[in-house]
């Protein structure tokens, strides 16, 4: 299973950004992501953190869903 870091990559550089398109690229320059999880709760964890706006862990929630139903293995 890729890592969620990885899935996340696939929504960077929206020339019109949107929430998920934010969040991506925030993931992208924040050194310390757990870059290599594919753990709901390490990642939520750091999420809940280090939040880098006011609904981020709620597009992660929305993200994590789709993520996970496109990479069962």
């Amino acid at each position: 299973m890729r890592s969620f870091y990885h899935y996340m990559m696939t929504h960077r550089g929206k020339k019109q950004a949107d929430d998920e398109s934010r969040l991506a690229d925030w993931i992208f320059y924040d050194h310390d992501f757990p870059k290599h999880s594919t753990d709901y709760d390490e990642i939520s964890n750091y999420l809940e953190w280090n939040s880098p706006f006011a609904n981020a862990l709620s597009v992660f929630d929305q993200l994590w869903d789709i993520y996970t139903t496109k990479n069962i293995d």
